[in-house]
């Protein structure tokens, strides 16, 4: 066993936790952000999005380990697909990936990996109609999500179109399921259901542009590029040329560029939060919590356009008990909402850019 690996008697102890406790322990450890804003959920919608995100975080340890061939991950995705769908095979699953995983796979994902039995088990507890969309959705990123393995990415992606599909299988179809939980959960929410699960997509793109604008230095550090280099190619800038050292206008200006773009997914992001009833201040403040600190994020990188690590441009955490006060005292204003998102993001739209992004209708 290597350091990494979760000791014998602490997956023990975590198979002693009810389902709620499993849940909440497995989302501290792999990420503090979600394990913040799930739980403003309401205690109907907390079990499937709980569970969802496990489910996602499975295929992203998956597709982030190292250890593993591009062969290995397609096997991996394609089998886990169909555990969530039936239910079946989770312990040989769980038997066969957990020894391959490395030490850079950080503790908690070690655990969650051992514990995907009693997961699956989990998911299969909640209604159908639940089911199918984490169902849906794992097949939508498990099916996708590999594809990108084979690319050679230190020049980026092709096209702005490129971009958009793979901010869909990574968090797209993720805003398309819990557009779904959220339909199932109310009936007044079902009434908005077409236009919600369009701009769920939008909303997770523009929360995955800000991450990939965020970390650009980090995967250029691995030879990694996300970006779209027809959106560069119009300042004169290669992509290929990218490295951490990078000190140029044109990719400033190509910079600019993507922020604005992102920020037009944000601004669906606000629309598709003020469709949820007023009165709905957990669903709300859910949305908007993750909305509000990708906002923040946005400007920071459109302040310091010049800046070399990930750590520049990311919130403090005052900026994250600013926003989630912020949050929790306009939930139930449309008005105050609109007023908060549009002077809070007024610096991220380039006058001589303008983009309105299209929904993408999955694959």
């Amino acid at each position: 066993m290597n350091g990494s690996q979760p000791s014998i008697e602490n997956l023990q102890l975590l198979t002693q936790l009810s389902d709620a406790e499993l849940q909440s322990v497995l989302l501290e450890g792999v990420s503090r952000t979600f394990a913040l804003t799930i739980p403003q959920l309401p205690e109907k919608l907390y079990p499937a999005v709980a569970n969802a995100y496990l489910l996602c975080r499975i295929v992203d340890t998956i597709e982030d380990e190292v250890s593993l061939s591009a062969e290995q991950k397609m096997h991996f995705c394609s089998t886990f697909i169909e555990i969530v769908k039936t239910g079946q095979g989770a312990e040989i699953f769980a038997n066969e990936l957990a020894p391959l995983l490395s030490e850079q796979t950080i503790p908690a994902e070690h655990s969650l990996i051992h514990l995907i039995p009693r997961v699956i088990a989990i998911t299969h507890s909640l209604d159908a109609a639940q089911i199918d969309a984490l169902a849906c959705c794992v097949e939508t990123m498990a099916g996708g999500m590999p594809v990108y393995q084979a690319l050679d990415l230190h020049a980026g992606l092709k096209t702005m179109k490129d971009m958009d599909n793979y901010c869909y299988y990574v968090a797209g179809c993720v805003g398309e399921m819990l557009a779904k939980l959220f339909c199932h959960y109310s009936p007044q929410i079902d009434a908005h259901r077409d236009e919600l699960l369009k701009l769920s997509v939008s909303f997770g793109q523009g929360l995955q542009m800000t991450n990939i604008l965020k970390d650009i230095w980090d995967d250029a550090k691995r030879g990694v590029c996300w970006l779209p280099q027809d959106i560069f190619t119009e300042t004169g800038f290669d992509l290929a040329d990218l490295t951490p050292e990078t000190d140029d206008a044109r990719f400033r200006l190509g910079l600019e560029h993507l922020i604005s773009i992102a920020h037009s997914h944000l601004q669906n992001a606000l629309t598709y939060t003020q469709l949820l009833p007023s009165h709905e201040t957990g669903l709300r403040n859910f949305c908007l919590w993750a909305l509000g600190m990708a906002v923040l994020t946005l400007k920071k990188i459109k302040q310091n356009l010049n800046f070399n690590e990930s750590n520049q441009v990311k919130i403090s955490r005052n900026s994250v008990k600013a926003t989630i006060i912020a949050c929790k005292l306009s939930a139930r204003s449309n008005w105050l909402l609109s007023l908060l998102f549009d002077t809070t993001s007024k610096v991220l739209t380039s006058p001589d850019w303008q983009y309105l992004p299209k929904s993408h209708t999955g694959q």
